[in-house]
């Protein structure tokens, strides 16, 4: 493999919220586990993260947005939960198309970049 094939450029998708607040794909990986694991505590551990770092994202989330991304309900007997709200799937449908427009969008460019790294 070439020198530029070792260090082809990946695009980071991230929108910026001004004065505060950014979705990238830390965010919607986390919301994804979160979706299966139906658990804030379980999505963390996915990613190698702690229960209150995995919650303060989720409330960072959920504050910046009219609707709550994550409904989570307390322990009890039955447990306690997590799941995504319509509101918050379609936070993650639409972060993965852009995401993939913005990829198709730049191909030749990246390409171009790539043809002119150093060996």
């Amino acid at each position: 493999m070439s020198a530029a094939g070792k260090r082809a450029p990946k695009l980071i998708f991230r929108l910026q919220f001004e004065p505060e607040g950014r979705i990238g794909r830390g965010k919607i990986e986390l919301l994804t586990h979160i979706r299966e694991t139906g658990s804030i505590s379980a999505g963390g551990r996915a990613m190698d993260m702690s229960y209150r770092r995995a919650w303060l994202l989720v409330d960072e989330m959920n504050r910046l947005f009219r609707e709550p991304v994550v409904e989570s309900q307390r322990g009890g007997k039955q447990g306690g939960g997590a799941m995504l709200t319509p509101f918050g799937e379609a936070l993650v449908a639409h972060y993965h198309a852009m995401e993939k427009k913005a990829e198709a969008a730049l191909v030749d460019d990246i390409g171009w970049i790539v043809a002119h790294l150093a060996e």
